[in-house]
């Protein structure tokens, strides 16, 4: 039986299956001339038998296997035209449908070492960054942008869907590089800026903060506000322990941040909770994927190309051994 994904591209080449026999008997037969031989009293016979002369050929005639090895050298070529082949499935590409926009807190909070990673005690912004390099490393096909913020907000990377460089671009930020302060309004806004002069309609917001707003131009709720309206989802992080000493983080105010944009707010503690944390996010914005308009084919139309030269140079060789061998009878 025939494999389910095989298919004939040009079906409709077998309709020349009965051309030879439609040839052969509409055209009329080959006359080829050949030497004869005189005969003087030819005339004279004609007369004493009353006859006429008239002409004639002598058709060669094939016997039927010949016939039929002739005819499946045709249907093999003809399927040959045909062109038979196995189609594959259609391959996955990655489908490059969202913007997704990582604004992280460098204030000087940041640089606190109460986290540690692989038995090392590391600040909290070099714990997040190694953990970050590993979620921006699985967001094939996301446009990814950077956007670091202190008591100023600036761009770190436009959208790219280059994500070495995006990884190249947070190595280069340290702590402290944008103040002090913590304006958390501020850099929601320049991040709603930034999904503005861009085309794709799918705009993701990640925030990440250990501290509370600082800020007095912009309050965080009401640049969350702009936000929904622009149709940008904000996931928030809070990084530290809320109830240990020293922390100001507002929780509050970041829970409200992701309920107002339809989305979720995550406390990470620890480098091990924030790898979850990424986790839950690659399944709360999964990479999409659509299929190729190609479909990959093996062709295998050598197959009967290949049987009708074997049978072809089978039948010459049938033919001269059977000649050899008339000559031979007949000597």
């Amino acid at each position: 039986m025939l494999p389910e994904n095989f298919e004939i591209a040009y079906p409709w080449v077998f309709w020349l299956l009965p051309l030879p026999i439609l040839i052969y008997f509409i055209l009329p037969p080959l006359r080829l001339k050949s030497a004869s031989l005189y005969y003087p009293l030819f005339a004279k016979a004609q007369e004493y038998t009353g006859e006429k002369a008239r002409k004639s050929a002598l058709i060669k005639r094939r016997n039927a296997l010949v016939w039929l090895i002739m005819m499946v050298i045709w249907a093999s070529l003809l399927a040959a035209l045909s062109s038979p082949q196995l189609i594959g499935e259609p391959e996955l590409k990655v489908k490059t449908s969202r913007n997704f926009l990582i604004v992280a807190d460098i204030s000087f909070s940041m640089a606190t070492k109460d986290w540690v990673v692989d038995g090392k005690r590391q600040s909290r912004w070099d714990a997040v960054k190694s953990v970050m390099h590993d979620f921006i490393d699985k967001r094939e096909g996301d446009r990814m942008g950077l956007i670091f913020f202190g008591s100023a907000a600036y761009v770190q990377a436009p959208f790219t869907p280059d994500l070495g460089v995006v990884n190249q671009l947070l190595d280069e930020a340290d702590v402290g590089f944008a103040g002090q302060m913590t304006n958390i309004g501020r850099a929601i806004i320049k991040g709603v800026e930034m999904f503005d002069n861009d085309t794709l309609d799918t705009k993701v917001m990640l925030v990440l903060t250990d501290g509370v707003d600082g800020g007095q131009d912009v309050l965080p709720l009401d640049a969350a506000d702009m936000a929904a309206q622009d149709s940008v989802m904000i996931y928030t992080i809070g990084i530290g322990n809320p109830n240990g000493s020293g922390s100001d983080l507002d929780e509050k105010t970041l829970k409200e941040i992701a309920e107002m944009t339809n989305a979720q707010y995550f406390l990470g503690t620890d480098a091990e909770e924030l790898e979850g944390i990424y986790d839950e996010l690659d399944k709360l914005e999964p990479i999409e994927y659509e299929e190729e308009s190609y479909k990959p084919s093996t062709l295998l139309y050598y197959y009967p190309l290949g049987f009708a030269l074997v049978l072809a140079l089978g039948n010459i060789f049938l033919l001269e051994v059977w000649g050899i061998f008339k000559k031979m009878r007949n000597p």
